[in-house]
């Protein structure tokens, strides 16, 4: 592949013309060390999920389909990374995807992808804190299921368990306004603390005297075929994975060269691809997989982990969810606060979101109002929840397209003549094939999900919500619209990437200067 230099494009802010079009937006502080960007994709991208669905997935796929499964689907993130890892360097600014989605496609366009992953991300920091109240659950059944409310799709909805839920929610804004450098600092201990508890289980587990490597036999479900069974894990890869997209929103906040992001990103997909084939095993090998799966238990993971390891199992998961959910709900909120903020700069929502705290120079109205959004979201119950996360996964898998085909559109053939004003690097046909295979393996993951009859398909309950969500963005866009005819495509440009748009897009060289609307 073609190496590349470090030299970004992008300018400051600062270098737009005086007087040249709207107030200019206060840039973020440069705070984030590599360390902590790594542990925010890595953190997020593998929550609660990793410590709570491995029976789940084994009912899927078995324990060979769910490692093979999830091995395959970190390798096809790691095609969607290259992709990234070019627009990040290119383009270090809050809101990610939606940047990406500007400079290839428009205005238009970047407001639907920002407006599915601020109700992707959002989802997830609601999701997390649901996890950690469910963890309390089965710690402390007798404490947490106290005040019964009423129940929601089957689930019993309690005080105890809403208050839990709304408290995490509450500390972890909290903290992400206080400042991006103590976030991350969080995330990294949080991170590391989580990765020796999952090996010590492993370990554990292999050690023990008790456990038999036939349980994890047979390594399909029966009647199953493996190639449907493994499919059926690779669909999810888009969800499992949601966290390493979170790199780019936290761009602009980087204090280390931005051509480093791609490498971390790739260790942060090992890594997050180990943790959940390691948690997979260490359950499958704990007992009977078949039975565990044929079960009525609640958290098929637990009683696996505490028979065979007894207290220290429960105390080991409990520390890698706590660590899991914690490392969720920061890295989230510090995706879904940044992509309102590029929202918010471009005025395709109301402009307060583009405002910075007078202190700590964070987002902390976006902040704010995700964490506003999620307190609704425990009185609904767990069940009703994850539809919508479900559909999620669909506006997340939408970003990768978009990142995809913007950087094929910005690639070149290697013998292609450079031209004036063009992005460093772009003349690369390795990276251009590499970026048309991550839209390919964009398009796959679309159609695993939406697809009837194919193995991930969502169910109707998500296709309703994703139906709701989509109808609800095209009116709000079309309320905005006479305001976005305010702003010309070249001052968006400069609002949300701190510089005119490079030569070198189709869409840059096709349309006029001085094109008004989207």
């Amino acid at each position: 592949m073609k190496a590349t230099t470090d030299k970004t494009v992008v300018t400051p802010m600062a270098s737009a013309s005086p007087g040249s079009g709207p107030e200019q937006p206060e840039r973020m502080e440069k705070t984030l060390k590599a360390r902590w960007v790594w542990a925010i994709a890595l953190g997020s991208a593998v929550g609660w999920g990793a410590f709570i669905l491995p029976t789940d997935w084994m009912a899927m796929g078995g324990p060979a389909g769910a490692i093979s499964g999830f091995m395959i689907g970190g390798a096809l993130m790691v095609l969607i990374a290259v992709s990234y890892g070019f627009l990040i360097k290119s383009f270090p600014v809050s809101g990610g995807e939606l940047a990406f989605a500007l400079v290839g496609f428009g205005r238009t366009h970047a407001f639907f992808c920002g407006w599915y992953l601020t109700l992707g991300y959002t989802c997830i920091v609601a999701l997390n804190a649901s996890a950690l109240a469910l963890l309390f659950r089965k710690l402390m059944p007798d404490f947490v299921q106290q005040g019964y409310l009423y129940s929601v799709a089957g689930w019993d909805v309690y005080l105890v368990e809403v208050v839990i839920s709304m408290v995490a929610l509450a500390v972890f804004a909290y903290l992400n306004i206080r400042g991006t450098a103590l976030s991350g600092q969080i995330q990294f201990i949080a991170c590391v603390i989580m990765l020796v508890a999952v090996a010590c289980i492993l370990v554990a587990v292999i050690a023990s005297p008790q456990v038999v490597f036939s349980n994890a036999l047979p390594a399909f479900p029966k009647d199953v075929n493996p190639i449907a069974a493994i499919a059926a894990i690779v669909a999810i890869a888009p969800w499992a994975f949601i966290g390493f997209d979170n790199v780019p929103q936290a761009a602009e906040e980087f204090d280390f060269p931005p051509s480093k992001a791609m490498r971390l990103i790739v260790l942060a997909l090992l890594a997050a691809a180990l943790l959940y084939c390691a948690m997979i095993a260490a359950v499958a090998m704990a007992a009977p997989w078949e039975a565990l799966v044929a079960g009525d238990s609640a958290w098929g993971t637990a009683d696996a982990l505490t028979g065979v390891m007894g207290g220290a199992g429960m105390f080991l998961l409990t520390i890698g969810i706590t660590m899991g959910v914690s490392t969720g709900l920061n890295g989230f909120y510090v995706s879904a606060s940044r992509i309102l903020l590029g929202m918010g700069r471009a005025q395709m929502v109301p402009k307060m979101f583009a405002r910075l705290h007078p202190k700590y120079k964070t987002p902390y109205i976006g902040i704010i109002f995700v964490g506003a959004v999620c307190l609704i979201s425990p009185w609904f119950g767990r069940a009703a929840l994850t539809w919508v996360v479900d559909m999620s996964a669909v506006g997340v898998t939408v970003a990768y397209l978009y990142t995809c085909l913007c950087a094929y559109r910005l690639f070149r053939t290697t013998g292609a003549p450079v031209r004036e004003g063009t992005l460093e690097g772009t003349n690369s046909t390795s990276k251009k094939v590499l970026s048309a295979l991550g839209a390919v393996t964009s398009l796959v993951f679309m159609g695993l999900l939406l697809i009837p009859g194919s193995p991930g398909a969502l169910g109707k309950e998500s296709m309703l919500a994703l139906a709701v969500w989509s109808l609800l963005g095209v009116v709000f866009f079309l309320m905005r619209r006479k305001h976005n005819k305010t702003l010309t495509d070249d001052q968006v440009d400069i609002l949300v990437l701190g510089a005119p748009r490079p030569e070198g897009s189709e869409l840059k060289s096709a349309r006029p200067a001085t094109t008004t609307g989207s």
